[in-house]
């Protein structure tokens, strides 16, 4: 019934966006891969909402997922895909996979684009499309971006607006409630998101960790923990070893579950603990307290949201790509956090 009341609003949600004239018609194009990408964007892209007083069409790859996670976010209009990959036969890829992109943007009739990017290809698609007002990145100027300083700065400098620290996710009450009651989620337990997963081996945390993590909280409340991750074989490897612990009675695998199946039960958690993951992005765009475990990734990526509490490697005093630190994350650092959190 979830999934069946979840596919019906989308559907409503499109259908209603494809006849409802709006006074104005804004787009927003983002075009990196990830989840947490997209996530990233969100506060920039609320507020030009908030100034117009419209919601905002939003041009993502697939690989964002955003029409999973943002169906019930009313400052978003419609999701529309940017198809293109490394695959030759990508529609939006090339010359004509341009043509084709500005064409497809025609239909919309958008007066205004916000393009979070410094590139001359969206520039001119988005001219060719007949978009009258263009707000862009300074052109030719990627080199060296930090991911949302530039976002800061152009919406700053083209309206004067400053964004709140902390994107917005929302979800469905509805949704909610059937989370509740499917999940059994006893809102007298503490409920605990471990976003066991990752999208490289680097950022995957050993499943030792947090048992560790695991067994300290568990001794103090009442607990129980959703496992939310994919299903490459070493995320299903550690996932199986925290499944056979003494704990298992208190966990909850995720891993069957799209990602709009996760998001109510995510809502209903008190706290998140998470790898660098898209878990770790959609949590704390839901507004739950979320310890982000940095191994490897830029420390902004865990540390751009007041939701979020970073751990870094023992031993570092910031962290990049080449810190490859996930033996040296320290469960004592996790709990103590927590309980700073909660307390």
């Amino acid at each position: 019934m979830p999934l069946i009341l979840l596919i019906l609003k989308i559907y409503i949600k499109i259908k209603i966006s494809k006849v409802y004239k709006f006074d104005m018609r804004i787009l927003a194009i983002q075009n990196r891969m990830g989840i947490g990408d997209t996530v990233i964007f969100l506060p920039y892209i609320e507020k030009i909402s908030e100034k117009f007083n419209t919601p905002i069409d939003l041009l993502v790859k697939k690989s964002s997922k955003a029409d999973q996670f943002l169906s019930d976010t009313k400052y978003i209009n419609e999701i529309i895909f940017l198809e293109r990959d490394n695959k030759k036969l990508s529609r939006h890829n090339g010359i004509m996979g341009s043509l084709r992109l500005v064409n497809d943007l025609k239909k919309y009739k958008f007066d205004k684009v916000f393009i979070f990017n410094s590139s001359l290809r969206y520039n001119l698609i988005t001219r060719l499309s007949g978009i009258k007002e263009i707000y862009q990145y300074p052109l030719f100027k990627k080199k060296n971006q930090l991911i949302n300083k530039p976002a800061i700065d152009l919406i700053k400098k083209k309206l004067n607006l400053v964004a709140n620290k902390n994107p917005k996710i929302e979800v469905d009450k509805n949704l909610e409630k059937l989370a509740i009651n499917k999940y059994n989620i006893d809102k007298n337990n503490f409920n605990i998101l471990l976003g066991i997963g990752g999208s490289g081996p680097t950022k995957r945390i050993p499943a030792n960790t947090f048992l560790s993590v695991i067994k300290k909280i568990n001794s103090i409340k009442n607990c129980k923990f959703f496992l939310a991750t994919g299903k490459n074989e070493n995320e299903q490897i550690i996932l199986n070893q925290i499944m056979s612990s003494e704990f298992k009675e208190k966990c909850i695998p995720l891993d069957n579950l799209t990602i709009a199946e996760t998001l109510p039960i995510i809502k209903n958690c008190n706290v998140s603990i998470c790898n660098d993951s898209s878990f770790s992005h959609l949590s704390s765009g839901l507004g739950i307290k979320t310890i982000t475990l940095m191994a490897d990734t830029p420390l902004i990526y865990g540390s751009y949201s007041l939701n979020m509490y970073p751990i870094i490697p023992d031993g570092e005093i910031t962290v990049g790509h080449d810190t490859l630190g996930k033996d040296k994350i320290n469960p004592a650092k996790i709990y103590d956090k927590l309980i700073s959190i909660i307390s």
